[in-house]
């Protein structure tokens, strides 16, 4: 029978695809658009908040500027999604910001750009899954009093929906994020009507309250920092947009030319949508401030503040109508979704930096449905322990965010420039000349601006929290250093030389013996068929009564091998087997110690906590000693012959199985789980 971790993963993730299967994958841009765009989209959702909450702290008055700050994050998204389509047509292979920074600025710098979008994706999930409760809360009371299980839930949720496949989440995501385009826009173009061509005056439920500034009277140069802080703050909206020139290979031929209208896409719907919020609530006089107690002086008895989506689909709609809930319902969704860009941008990503030695192999491993397993796991458990420590507040990790992201738009545009420089140093076609050099302008462009963008978050939000996101995007340079550096050495310590191998002088066999039963009997068979050079049988002393059974035993047997026991006057087993394979290597380093191991296999996973696990530790110590040799010799249990797999395949498979049947042992083998030797 299966196991239950067996079935129960069949169950979550589905049948395993083979790998031929992988063009099944691919996605076209009508599905792409939802999987890779969800991110920026859904910024609208709380992009709006942070501009507005960073302006309050000069006051109402204040508020009057966030148009112009809005306009200018929409010119810095305008320039960010031009530099990208030259990424995506330069470098189609899936690298992204990492590809071109270690192509074009070397090694370090790449992997200064690999740490910081690793940093950056798991902001992603924990600030979209954040505002997505805190939205979500704003319309269903109970949801903003468990904020954190809500948000660990959504994490959870995503993970399961990502491990299926990328078809099967994308499919999933297109719906919800549909229809946030169309609530947000038809809310946006319902408001306008209202206001400029029914002439109504629309107050959002903000209108009337009374705010107090945290600072009455603010310098030019402190007015200043209040602007670049609040333009740093919107330019969250940019985040996720890098991650399409991360999923090329994800994209339907033509991928490349796919890609670049996707981003252009992305951008255009994510501008509209922005400035329209920002504009309808300026129309409504809506008031959004970062301290509810402190900065409202008043205002209506028991006034909760909402978010500000949630107070224009109220103004907009009207209160308690069911427009209202829809808009709450798919801009929570959207939010929750919007981490989807993450779980498919970092696992590619770490997929790439497993593969060139910076991280563990185990993240270039695809799993069952043919995504990158270990990465999404990965992912989802750091972003949850964000969500903890923070508790699933927005505007705390909000701090935190996009520095990592504008640090490689920054040196990904850098690296550009550089690539365009090479071409046209060979390049003798004018038009081919003509059309590198636009490209090489807007990147050089992009670079300026978005390094500009890059001092002005360090600058506003470094003492805010941004500085623990840098330590992380250090710590992890650092660790990527160390794995590569592991990797190096065990390459050059493996590394086959010119002398040919010695061979052994002499083979000295040692069978662990716990009883004499059909185990041990085996064991000592094998081990006779390898004709080692001498063989000896050991047993452990730990009971003297059970010591002389197995001598008695040995001894009506006739078991030609000579059986050897070892003393323990402490009851440890594993000790007394190193030390006698040591005395027995002790006298030539040229000769070889092979110990044969005999092991049950059960079948089910409560046996094995009936049998001690002996033989595991002593393998596992064994495997330190140079010249020793570890052989398992397994004796199969009637229960682990009782496995079939293929009735539960067969269960949940939907369509039948092609190919001809196999039995269940061809399909998975019984693991060798328990073992008793050596007592």
């Amino acid at each position: 029978m299966a196991s239950s971790t067996s079935l129960a993963k069949r169950l979550l993730l589905g049948r395993p695809f083979r790998s031929d299967r992988l063009q099944h994958t691919l996605l076209p841009k009508r599905i792409a658009l939802p999987v890779f765009a969800s991110d920026a989209l859904s910024s609208v959702a709380y992009a709006p908040d942070e501009i507005l909450l960073t302006l309050s702290i000069a006051g109402a008055g204040a508020f009057v500027i966030s148009p112009w700050i809005t306009l200018a994050v929409a010119v810095v998204m305008i320039t960010v999604v031009a530099s990208y389509r030259q990424n995506v047509h330069a470098y189609p292979s899936g690298g992204g910001d990492y590809e071109v920074a270690t192509v074009n600025l070397g090694p370090r710098a790449g992997l200064g750009v690999a740490s910081a979008l690793l940093v950056d994706y798991i902001l992603t999930v924990a600030v979209s899954t954040s505002s997505g409760v805190n939205n979500l809360g704003s319309v269903v009371p109970f949801v903003a009093d468990h904020k954190v299980p809500f948000a660990v839930a959504a994490i959870a949720i995503l993970t399961a929906l990502n491990l299926r496949g990328l078809r099967e989440s994308g499919t999933a995501f297109a719906v919800p994020t549909y229809a946030f385009i169309v609530v947000m826009v038809g809310m946006i173009l319902t408001g306008l009507f209202r206001v400029f061509v029914l002439g109504q005056d629309l107050q959002a439920p903000s209108a009337g309250l009374v705010i107090t500034a945290e600072h009455d009277h603010l310098t030019s140069f402190a007015f200043a920092y209040l602007m670049l802080r609040t333009f740093s703050s919107g330019c969250a909206a940019l985040t996720g947009v890098e991650a399409i020139s991360n999923g090329v290979p994800a994209f339907k031929p033509p991928k490349s030319k796919n890609a670049a209208t996707t981003l252009m896409l992305l951008g255009g719907i994510a501008i509209v949508m922005l400035i329209g919020m920002v504009w309808l609530a300026r129309l409504t006089h809506l008031q959004f401030v970062e301290d509810q107690a402190t900065q409202i002086v008043s205002g209506p008895p028991g006034y909760d503040q909402k978010t500000v989506t949630a107070q224009l689909a109220e103004t907009v709609f009207g209160a308690g109508s069911v427009l209202l809930y829809v808009t709450g319902a798919v801009t929570a969704l959207i939010l929750f979704l919007a981490a989807n860009t993450a779980f498919n941008g970092f696992p590619v990503l770490g997929s790439i930096l497993a593969q060139d030695r910076w991280l563990p192999r185990q993240l270039h491993t695809r799993g069952d449905r043919l995504a990158f397993s270990n990465g999404i796991i990965l992912l989802a458990f750091a972003a949850i322990v964000l969500v903890v420590a923070f508790q699933a507040e927005t505007t705390r990790l909000i701090q935190l965010y996009i520095v990592g992201v504008f640090v490689s738009f920054t040196l990904s545009q850098g690296g550009m420039i550089r690539h365009w420089n090479r071409l046209l140093r060979t390049q003798r076609d004018p038009v081919r000349r003509h059309r590198m050099k636009r490209s090489r302008a807007i990147n050089a462009f992009g670079m300026g601006l978005t390094g500009a963008v890059l001092i002005v978050v360090l600058v506003t939000k470094f003492l805010l929290g941004a500085w623990i996101a840098i330590a992380a995007m250090v710590a992890l340079y650092m660790l990527m250093l160390g794995i590569r550096k592991h990797y190096t050495r065990v390459a050059r310590e493996l590394e086959p030389t010119e002398e040919r191998p010695i061979l052994p002088s002499r083979n000295h066999a040692v069978v662990l013996v716990s009883k004499v039963h059909q185990p041990t009997l085996r064991a000592l068979a094998y081990a006779q068929a390898t004709r080692p050079d001498t063989l000896t049988a050991v047993t452990v002393n730990v009971d003297d009564k059970d010591t002389r059974n197995i001598q008695a035993e040995w001894e009506r047997r006739q078991i030609p091998v000579q059986l050897t026991v070892v003393d323990s006057p402490y009851r440890e087993i594993t000790r007394p087997i190193i030390d006698f394979v040591k005395g027995v290597r002790r006298g030539s380093p040229r000769d070889v110690v092979t110990v044969f191991v005999p092991e049950y296999v059960v079948g089910r996973w409560w046996e094995n906590l009936l049998h001690n696990q002996s033989a595991l530790r002593i393998k596992g110590r064994l495997l330190f000693e140079p010249g020793v040799m570890v052989t398992s010799v397994p004796w199969q249990l009637q229960s682990s012959q009782d496995r079939d797999l293929e009735r539960y395949d067969s269960a949940l498979a939907r369509v039948p199985r092609r190919g001809p049947r196999t039995r269940a042992a061809e399909v998975e083998p019984p693991p060798a789980d328990d073992q008793e030797a050596g007592k």
